[in-house]
């Protein structure tokens, strides 16, 4: 895996099925954790916050005012587009910016994107952050895809 790539947990699949996530009008935020604990794929569970089976929440870099927050950013303006069969789910343009801050933290090797309007705030997805990154060393810009965060395809 390399810094940016970003990955689905295996179960956000069953969770789509199952109309858990209406990504284009839940609430989606990406957290940062540190490195004590490493997402892979085959997560089972994979919740932000109580009833998971990993837990990823314990593990949030430090929050600090004026700066990151605990439970992540959200994406603003999450939406869904279709072109013949392919889905994508866009951050309508707005990537990630928090600004240096010597009180900040310097712990995040992984993102975590999950759906915080979901009744067990199901994760979709982690991105790999190439860790550690630090806020006290400078500013951390996340920059998702310009097609999109994740694309959907109906073969």
């Amino acid at each position: 895996m390399a810094r940016g790539d970003f990955l689905l947990f295996n179960a956000f699949a069953l969770d789509l099925a199952d109309g858990v996530h209406n990504l284009e009008t839940g609430v989606l935020k990406l957290a940062l954790i540190d490195n004590v604990i490493t997402p892979t794929q085959a997560d089972a569970t994979p919740q932000w916050g109580a009833g998971s089976g990993i837990d990823y929440d314990g593990h949030q870099v430090a929050e600090f005012v004026g700066g990151y927050v605990t439970g992540g950013v959200t994406i603003s303006g999450p939406e869904t587009n279709q072109a013949a069969a392919v889905t994508t789910l866009d951050d309508d343009d707005s990537n990630i910016q928090l600004t240096q801050n010597a009180a900040g933290f310097d712990d995040a090797y992984w993102g975590i994107l999950y759906n915080d309007s979901a009744t067990n705030k199901e994760c979709i997805g982690y991105l790999d952050l190439g860790g550690p990154v630090s806020q006290v060393a400078g500013p951390i810009n996340i920059n998702w895809n310009a097609s999109g965060i994740l694309t959907i395809t109906r073969s």
